[in-house]
Order: C-alpha cells, then sequence, then structure tokens
C-alpha cells in the first residue's frame, strides 16, 4: 500500500502534535545523567522571523536533537528579548501600549517557531519584559548596588535625539546611532553605571578558560575591546600653576623625546589652562566640536588630526623642558587619563599632528647601526633601538629602559608602575519608557534609597501613554513618580530613567534553569546542574556586547553569592549571515527571503535541509531558489524510496545498523550487492557522527546521507526481491532516517512510523558503526606508469603486496606503456596504487 504524495504541511503539522502531546523535550535535573545545555541566543519579538533566525535555530535544534540521541539530557529553551525602542515606537504610531505590542509579535513569532518544529522545552518560555522576569533584575541591581558595583554620576553620555536615549559607546557606530541611524550628540546627564572596570583583569584572564571553544576571532575582539596596558602614569607639573597634569603611557623609554602635550576636548582642566588666556574662546569653540564627534571615529588611524593650543605650558620631568599644551580631537577621554604625552619622532599620530602644526620634535631612539635625521623622515620611527639624547639612560636598549626610567621618575615622585585598561564602565541608564525599572527613591532628607527586596517588583505603569514626541512618560506620571521614602517614610520620586535591554540579556540563560521558580531568581539545583551553557550559537555582531556583559554579569552574580559559576558559556558557534544577491538580506534591498513562504511551499523540513547544507554553520550563506528546490527533491526522493520499498513487501521494522545475525534467516553469507550496501550504511553513520563531532559540519554529514540514499537507489531493484535484501535495505533506510531526523524531523519521524516502529525517532538512541562491515572483499588500485595512470584493476582486500605487484604486470594498458622499457623500481602504497618507474 502507498503513502500518497508527500504532503509536507500535513506531515509536519501532525507530528508537531505528537512531540507537544507525548510532551518529549521537556526535562528536568537528572543527576543520574549527563546534561547538556544548548542555547540559541534569544530574539527581540519584532513580530516575524527571518531567515537568520531560521539558520541560528536550526543549527541549535539539530545540536540539541544529535546530543539528545547520544544519551544527553538536554535542555533547550526558547524566550523573548522583549524590552526596547521598537515597541515603544510602534506604541507611538499606533498609540497603545508597548506592551500590547510586544506580546502580540510574541504570539506570532512563537508560531512560526513551532511551524518549523523546533525541540524547545516551551514551559520555559520567558519574556523579559514580565515583572516576574525583571522583579530579579532589580534585586540584582540593588545587591551590585549594596557592593559598590553601582553608581551614579554626572557624565558626558552619547545621546541620540532620534531615540531619546543615551546610548552605550558599543551602540554608536561612526557617529550614528545603532537602532535609528540618527546622528549621536554628547550631553551631560546623571547616569547610573555598572562598575565592569572592578572585573576588567579576570575579564581578560578568564579567556584563557575559553581558548580552543570560542573562536579565536572573538576572543581577539574581547581582549582588544577590554584593552590592557602595561606602563606608567607620570606627573607634568603645569607651568604657573600649582597642578599636575597625570599622563598614562606605556612608553617611558621615550619620555626625553616628549615635545608637547595633548589633551582630550573633555579633560577636565582644559578651563583651567585657558582661563584668562586669548586663546580662550578658540579652545572653547574647538571643544565643542570634537565633543560632538564620533568617539570611534575620533581614534581612527585615518582620522584628519586637528588640534589648538591652549596657551599653557607644561614641564618634562626627565629633560626640564617646557612643552606647550594642545586640546587634538584624537585624544579620548575613554582611554587613560584623557592627556597625551607627544613623542612625534616615535609616535605617527604625533609625528602628523606635529608637522601640520610645526611643533618640535626629538629623536630618542636610533635603530642600531643608523642615524635618524629628522629632516629627511616621512614617519615615526617605531621600531626598537637605542636610546640617544636621554641623558644617564643614552645607550641603553630602549625595551630594558622602561623599567629603569619608571623606578627612577618613582624615587622622585614623579611616576608610578601601572596598568590601564581601554574598558570603561557600563552606563545603564536610559531615559525611555520600555524598560525595567531602576529600583531606587530619590528623597531630599536621605538622598537615594534602595527599594526594600520585598516592594519588588517596582512595576512599569499599564496606564502609562506613549508620547508622539518619544520621551518617557515616566517623569510626568505623579503615580509612578510619587512614593513615600522607604527608610523615613517622608516624600520622595522615584527613579524615572530604566535600565539598558543588554541587563536583561546579561542573565536569561540562567533564568531558563528554573524558570518558573517564584520566590528566587533560580533554584540553585538547578543552576548547578545545568550551567554553564554547553553550546551557545548566535551572531558574530554579539562577540563584544553581550557576551561581554554577560560574562561580567555572571562574575558579580557569583561574587554576590548567586552561583559558584565564573563563566556562562563553555562552547560558542558564531554563525554566519544569509545573504542574497552576495548581501545581507533587507527591505531596503529588496532581497528578503520570507521564512513563511518557504514553509508554505516546500515545507519546515526543506527549508531547515538548506539552510544546514548550503554552507558550513560558521559561514554566510547565499540564499538559493534551485538550493531550497533541492533539498525539497531530496526528502521527495527518500520518500518515493520508502514508499517502492513497501509496495515491493521490502520494508521491514528493523532499527539502523542491524547485524548480520539479525538480517537474515537463509544460509551462507550476504550477496555482493547486500555488503556493498551494508558497508556503505556503516560508513555513512561514521562519516556523520565524525561531522556532527567535528565542529557540527552537518553540510559535510547531509552529503554523506545524500551518498547513502544515491546507494540505495543503485542496489535496491536487485535486493527488494529477497528476504535478505528487504532486510538489508531497511536497515539502511532506519539508518537514514535515523541520521537525518535532526535535520528534517517530521518527514523522518513519518517514514519511520510508516515502516511499522511506534517509538519516535526523538526519543530513540544514535546508531553506532561496525569496523567489521566496513571491510571490504576487494579493492580498486590506481596503476601508474612513471606517475600517469594507466590502468585499474580490483584485487582482494587481503592481497599483499607480491601478489598486488604480479597483478599489476598484467594490465593490459600498462604493459602496453612498458614497450621497450626497463623497470627501474615497482612501488606498491597498500590500499591505494601501484607506481611503476621505467625507462
Amino acid at each position: 500500500m502507498g503513502f500518497g504524495k508527500y504532503d509536507p504541511q500535513q506531515v509536519e503539522q501532525k507530528w508537531q502534535k505528537n512531540w507537544d502531546e507525548s510532551r518529549c523535550f521537556e526535562v528536568e535535573v537528572d543527576p543520574s545523567r549527563p546534561k547538556y545545555y544548548v542555547l540559541e541566543m534569544f530574539p527581540y519579538p519584532s513580530g516575524k522571523i527571518h531567515m537568520g533566525h531560521v539558520r541560528n535555530y536550526s543549527i541549535g535544534d539539530v545540536v540539541a536533537r544529535y546530543k539528545r540521541m547520544r544519551g544527553m539530557n538536554v535542555l533547550h529553551p526558547m524566550g523573548w528579548d522583549a524590552f526596547g525602542l521598537p515597541a515603544e515606537n510602534a506604541a507611538i504610531k499606533n498609540k497603545t501600549h508597548p506592551a500590547a505590542w510586544t506580546y502580540a509579535n510574541i504570539a506570532e513569532m512563537r508560531t512560526q517557531l513551532r511551524r518549523l518544529g523546533y525541540s524547545y522545552d516551551w514551559r520555559r518560555e520567558i519574556a523579559t519584559c514580565r515583572p516576574e522576569y525583571y522583579k530579579w533584575e532589580q534585586q540584582f541591581f540593588l545587591k551590585l548596588l549594596e557592593k559598590g558595583l553601582v553608581y551614579r554620576k554626572n557624565s558626558p553620555v552619547n545621546w541620540c535625539e532620534g531615540c531619546t536615549t543615551v546610548l552605550a559607546n558599543e551602540q554608536v557606530e561612526e557617529g550614528r546611532c545603532w537602532r535609528c541611524d540618527g546622528e549621536v550628540e554628547q550631553k551631560q546627564l546623571e547616569q547610573w553605571f555598572l562598575r565592569i572596570t572592578a572585573y576588567a583583569e579576570q575579564l581578560i584572564d578568564d579567556l584563557k578558560l575559553l581558548d580552543g571553544s570560542w573562536p579565536e576571532r572573538v576572543i581577539t575582539m574581547q581582549q582588544n575591546w577590554i584593552g590592557k596596558s602595561v606602563g606608567a602614569q607620570l606627573r607634568f607639573q603645569v607651568k604657573g600653576l600649582d597642578q599636575t597634569i597625570e599622563v598614562f603611557t606605556t612608553r617611558p623609554d621615550t619620555l626625553c623625546g616628549a615635545t608637547f602635550m595633548s589633551l582630550a576636548a573633555e579633560h577636565p582642566m582644559v578651563e583651567t589652562l585657558i582661563k584668562g588666556r586669548p586663546e580662550a574662546e578658540g579652545v572653547r569653540a574647538f571643544c565643542r566640536d570634537v565633543a560632538n564627534m564620533d568617539r570611534i571615529r575620533r581614534g581612527a588611524d585615518d582620522l584628519e588630526k586637528e588640534g589648538v593650543f591652549t596657551g599653557a605650558y607644561c614641564v618634562n620631568p626627565l629633560t626640564g623642558q617646557d612643552m606647550p599644551i594642545h586640546v587634538a580631537n584624537f585624544v579620548l577621554m575613554g582611554y587613560g587619563t584623557g592627556a597625551v604625552m607627544a613623542v612625534p619622532a616615535h609616535d605617527q599620530r604625533d609625528f602628523e599632528f606635529a608637522k601640520k602644526y610645526d611643533l618640535p620634535m626629538q629623536v630618542v631612539i636610533q635603530p642600531k647601526g643608523e642615524t635618524l635625521d629628522l629632516s629627511t623622515m616621512t614617519a615615526a620611527y617605531v621600531d626598537p633601538g637605542v636610546l640617544v639624547h636621554s641623558g644617564q639612560f643614552d645607550g641603553l636598549d630602549n625595551q630594558a629602559a622602561k623599567g629603569t626610567i619608571i623606578e627612577h621618575l618613582a624615587q622622585n615622585n614623579l611616576a608610578q608602575a601601572t596598568v590601564n585598561y581601554r574598558l570603561r564602565d557600563w552606563g545603564i541608564s536610559r531615559q525611555r519608557f520600555w524598560g525595567a525599572p531602576i529600583p531606587v527613591v530619590h528623597c531630599a532628607a536621605c538622598g537615594i534609597v534602595p527599594v526594600p527586596d520585598d516592594q519588588l517588583p517596582v512595576r512599569l505603569p499599564e496606564d502609562a501613554q506613549a508620547r508622539a514626541d518619544g520621551r518617557s512618560p515616566l517623569p510626568m506620571l505623579e503615580s509612578f513618580v510619587n512614593t513615600a521614602c522607604p527608610k523615613c517614610g517622608g516624600p520622595g520620586k522615584r527613579e524615572t530613567d530604566t535600565m539598558d535591554t543588554f541587563m536583561e540579556s546579561s542573565w536569561y540563560f540562567m533564568r531558563y534553569t528554573s524558570a518558573r521558580k517564584d520566590d528566587g531568581p533560580f533554584d540553585p539545583l538547578a543552576l548547578k546542574y545545568w550551567m554553564p551553557v554547553d553550546q551557545y550559537i548566535g551572531g558574530i555582531e554579539h562577540a563584544i556586547l553581550h557576551l561581554l556583559y554577560s560574562r561580567f554579569y555572571v562574575k558579580a552574580l557569583r561574587d554576590c553569592g548567586y552561583t559558584e559559576l565564573s563563566e556562562p558559556f563553555q562552547n560558542l558557534l558564531t554563525q554566519g549571515m544569509v545573504l542574497k544577491d552576495g548581501a545581507k538580506m533587507s527591505k531596503s534591498k529588496g532581497n528578503v527571503v520570507d521564512p513563511n513562504s518557504m514553509i508554505e511551499r516546500y515545507g519546515a523540513d526543506a527549508t531547515r535541509l538548506f539552510i544546514l547544507f548550503a554552507s558550513p554553520p560558521e559561514k554566510d550563506l547565499e540564499w538559493s531558489d534551485a538550493g531550497i528546490e533541492g533539498a525539497y527533491r531530496f526528502l521527495n526522493r527518500v520518500w518515493r524510496l520508502a514508499e517502492e520499498l513497501a509496495a515491493a513487501g521490502a520494508l521491514k521494522a528493523v532499527g539502523p545498523c542491524v547485524p548480520v545475525s539479525e538480517l537474515t534467516q537463509e544460509p551462507g553469507e550476504l550477496s555482493s550487492a547486500a555488503k556493498d550496501l551494508r558497508r556503505k550504511e556503516h560508513d555513512s553513520v561514521r562519516k556523520v557522527t565524525r561531522a556532527m563531532e567535528n565542529k557540527f559540519q552537518f553540510n559535510t554529514a547531509i552529503a554523506a546521507l545524500m551518498e547513502l540514499v544515491n546507494e540505495m537507489y543503485t542496489l535496491k531493484d536487485g535486493l527488494k526481491g529477497s528476504p535478505q535484501g528487504a532486510a538489508v535495505l531497511s536497515s539502511a533506510l532506519s539508518t537514514v532516517l535515523t541520521l537525518l531526523s535532526p535535520v528534517a524531523p517530521h518527514l523522518c519521524e513519518e517514514l519511520w512510523s510508516h515502516m511499522g516502529h511506534r517509538e519516535q525517532l526523538a526519543t530513540l538512541s544514535w546508531p553506532g558503526y561496525d569496523e567489521s562491515a566496513l571491510a571490504q572483499d576487494e579493492i580498486e588500485l590506481v596503476v601508474q606508469v612513471n606517475g600517469k595512470v594507466r590502468g585499474r584493476l580490483m584485487v582482494p582486500a587481503s592481497a599483499d603486496q607480491e601478489a598486488v605487484r604480479q597483478v599489476a604486470m598484467t594490465h593490459e594498458n600498462v604493459l602496453r606503456h612498458l614497450e621497450g622499457k626497463s623497470i627501474r623500481k615497482l612501488i606498491v602504497v597498500p590500499g591505494k596504487l601501484v607506481n611503476v618507474v621505467a625507462g
């Protein structure tokens, strides 16, 4: 009896319902079993999934299903990174509450993800905008405040007028907002910060724990962002003032070559230096212009160097020479002290600046055996050498002299050895509504007072109306703002800033371990059992922001007593983008492929199969209509193969890689065709298993299964007529379905049930292969004459080298190419080739 035409929608709905009813993906803590926690970075509920989502979540689902079949207790959850500006902007546009828009989008996207058949434990679903989630985030904030890891200060901030909020440095790209692409300006505001810099050394040291399990590129990006530098803090006396300028440098060996000072436009001493000077107004105007520049652009090597003289001077602590003090556009307040001792002969930025403004230069490092001439130098000399024009340090190797110079300056109270980091504290204040409220009260009598634990969560008001101008309604909402001081009982005002949404994504993976616990953020036993995440999957664009913040957050929670964990993610896979016509999919480019339309046309299994087969997971994937059609044809081919075997009565309820003793009751050995198919079957298990274990090379695994299906089509007509052949074919088909099931689970479950199996494929074990089944009776050898292929021959696999030589020398074409030549050497490479060297 036939199965009928392959109908992906009917098959997929059937098995999704079956999995839900059997609850086969729900898991609990089980110390008797090895755990495996696989997690894809959770999505923002924008309303529709895109092909990038499909790729990310399909990769994770294959890993989850594979590890489950390998006997692991697999946790595979899903949730929603639900706070953020798009919901607020949509609420403004539609005159509704952001919650309504967000929850409607969550419902839509949940339906879309379910249609793809992902093996999530949906009981653990979270949405970060729910009070039962951000309640614990508020508790964490207060614990960190108690430990001195949260503080508030007046600070220059990146202000996006379009989004009417503050942006972290990392959220400013080329001077524009990462979200709306609007121009970013600088403002002074009271802001809340997390003291991530207190963990800078741990964050950089613990990257060693991730070596080999995280992409090297991501580790390098984090190292560079943290930016550890070992050097010295120097003090330069300002002429005419009882003040010094503090400078951090990694090059104390060049101090005698420092001929001027460069300050950041935001440096707090600028006003003091220019007070009463004729240069004051010009300096202030320059500082205003520079302060509004993109900070990343200001630090770029190709930035045109510009500056202005303050009229003030400082004194070089080694040479005693006066150094003019300038404000320069390439000096950043966010690194070191915001002051740079300029050594133009040995620093390219300083060299360009000095050339432009005709400032003095002094060579203090000469390459060995050469003499630098300032009049002919076209670039700074930045390589090692010997110190010159450096007083008592002349003749020393410049690298060796660093410590000696620091020690000399320290004895005179002019310097101290120190370590500096590029990393700045994390600004978490946002002047928007749709975010977790910061749980403090401002009291005129008591100052800033934490909200008591038993009053958490501080809820976002449900009656707030989004403002047309984009500003947060919270400051104007008296029912929210006005409250009693928790300390003195007097009138108080709630904090109206909300938290950066990266706060929610920095711990959500821990909440999944006990998502429904209502008397704590997580169950300690569940947290200890499931964490760390064994395999984390997401885009390279999160290499700094999300991953660095999550690493910090876990360490901070550890120090607050919540966990013993130091690193959240054991292994990291950064999947490539999905491209079309060579570019990232976007509406503006008109190259978006809608996953829903692909599922409607080809089914979820074909969509998953194509996106996993088209490219290794870490590489970019070029969308191809022909590719998904090819994936659909392959699944139809598997379907028709099973249907043909069933119609011939050759479909048996046997498992994958069945032992020979169970394949047939007939006397004698397996036929040659049966041996060939069995060998291919076991070889396919070996190849697919190795591909899965080797950084999840799904495309290699799928290619091996396609080869096995091809072999079945080649051999089926000669096998399906006998009980032995039917058993061998059924075993091979079982292997195809079992190995393919993590990729195309619906079709495989359906055909598995048609074979007569009652258990779900999703709950079965991964098959093993038999080495003896891989052995061949005969092998093909290539015969070369002087390096060129002249023939091929079949020999018994057990043939020794002498027997191989004798057979090779009987090959007609080989003999033809040896006519008139003498054999000088005959080389046998066992199992591969015979090479005859003749002349």
